[in-house]
């Protein structure tokens, strides 16, 4: 998953991100209320949850809510709070945002009540993926291929999981890479076919497998 990280303390920001890169997520922060909603407002199909502080320069995160809400943009919200501020929680919620967690926090609940929203899909998905004779479930981030098991690394799960909710969909390089790595990313071009290769060679098949090339676009998982 992607997450859009809004939080103005840059110590609390880069340990939250360091953290949840080493579950797997990619991260993108922005310290400022406004350039946080532009930047949601633009890109709100690349982020699968926004985490997003109450207290904010420029404009509150209960505002931030409420536009995103108007804007029809459904990305689930995260909000965190100072304790001072739960007496608001009723209005939070009904601003718009879908969970909340007071400060201090512990990583071990950030992290579950992450996986609580991302099971919260806009359309129903089951809980374990199958596609053919694969099956990936992503709360114990297991994969297994005919029952045999397949360990992959946290990128090659993450396509993987990408390809199985888009079945028989072309899907772009650069979807890929929004979806996948942060905002902020710079590599080397061909980071992405670097990653799939490794993922078919897992997986079993080459290029007329399960997992086919788009010449010139990118890839599609054949359902």
């Amino acid at each position: 998953m992607k997450i859009l990280l809004v939080e103005d303390e840059q110590k609390l920001a880069t340990a939250l991100k360091r953290g949840l890169e080493l579950q797997g997520y990619a991260v993108d922060i922005v310290g400022d209320g406004k350039k946080a909603l532009t930047r949601i407002s633009l890109h709100r199909s690349d982020y699968d949850i926004v985490i997003l502080d109450l207290m904010l320069p420029s404009m509150d995160g209960l505002e931030i809510c409420k536009q995103m809400r108007a804007e029809d943009i459904t990305v689930p919200v995260l909000v965190l709070t100072a304790r001072a501020e739960t007496d608001n929680k009723v209005k939070l919620l009904l601003s718009g945002a879908d969970d909340y967690l007071v400060k201090p926090f512990s990583f071990a609940e950030l992290s579950a009540r992450l996986r609580a929203l991302s099971r919260r899909p806009t359309e129903s998905v089951p809980e374990v993926l199958r596609s053919d004779d694969i099956e990936l479930n992503p709360v114990t981030r297991r994969v297994t291929r005919d029952g045999h098991s397949v360990p992959l690394t946290l990128k090659e799960f993450g396509l993987l999981e990408y390809f199985m909710r888009n079945p028989d969909k072309v899907v772009s390089r650069e979807d890929l890479l929004s979806h996948l790595w942060d905002f902020n990313y710079v590599g080397f071009s061909n980071v992405v076919d670097v990653h799939v290769k490794n993922l078919r060679r897992k997986l079993g098949g080459g290029d007329t497998g399960l997992l086919e090339t788009v010449r010139g676009i990118g890839y599609r998982l054949r359902a």
